[in-house]
């Protein structure tokens, strides 16, 4: 199957362990080469793409404010100017009082924070995420779920999400794409039935149970062993 994202577009990518999700977002960071096919990223003048991993990504040894200028210091930003994005996308992720703070003094999500903030600091012509909130309690996670949902909503930046939790895709995307088991190749999409601007009480509605539900009889057979584990469950997330 064939995909193309538009611009503004978040597209989220679900599938079972060992698929190629990542992979796939890999090879549209340009980290890696495809074996066959091709993927063609196409964004506005020299905006780069950003990348957004599940372990952070941010540097122990710089600042909180110097993890947000990198990418805006990589790209020759005048210091001033970097400093003053840099400052303002802290406020917006609620760090402006951490500027001064190292990651060891940062909880898994503050530090999610960080990386986020460094990522649309540099305004990116897209957005890769690879299962960025895995590793974080599932309070925690629908929190920044929510937080990345508003964010994404305003700037309108063109996102790749990865993801083994369909309730996250959903809440999330403009339209899903489903993988097989490996190798990986696309076998569905679905397009959440929720308007924009959303928020994440779009979980409630009887058609979010629904699309849910038929997501995961999707991945049922891909899932190794063919487990019946629910949705949210080990297997598929």
């Amino acid at each position: 199957m064939d995909v193309a994202i538009t611009p503004g577009e978040f597209v989220c990518v679900v599938g079972p362990s060992g698929c190629g999700k990542s992979t796939l977002l890999r090879i549209a960071a340009g980290l890696l080469r495809p074996s066959a096919g091709e993927l063609e990223l196409r964004t506005s003048g020299d905006r780069p793409a950003a990348m957004i991993f599940q372990d952070y990504g941010i540097y122990d040894w710089k600042t909180v404010l110097a993890n947000v200028r990198f990418g805006l210091d990589i790209q020759r930003v005048p210091r001033k100017e970097a400093d003053r994005r840099a400052r303002s996308w802290l406020a917006r992720m609620g760090l402006a009082d951490f500027a001064a703070a190292y990651p060891a003094a940062l909880s898994g999500g503050m530090r999610q924070r960080v990386a986020i903030a460094r990522a649309l600091a540099v305004e990116p012509g897209i957005l890769l995420m690879d299962e960025p909130f895995a590793a974080l309690d599932a309070q925690l996670r629908t929190i920044l779920q929510d937080e990345l949902l508003a964010l994404t909503q305003t700037t309108r930046t063109t996102t790749l999400f990865i993801t083994h939790s369909l309730e996250e895709a959903l809440v999330l995307g403009d339209r899903v794409l489903v993988m097989s088991a490996r190798p990986g190749r696309i076998i569905a999409e679905r397009r959440p039935p929720f308007a924009r601007p959303r928020t994440g009480e779009v979980r409630a509605a009887p058609e979010f149970a629904a699309l849910k539900a038929e997501l995961w009889e999707l991945l049922r057979g891909e899932v190794a062993g063919r487990t019946t584990t629910d949705p949210e469950g080990a297997a598929p997330a």
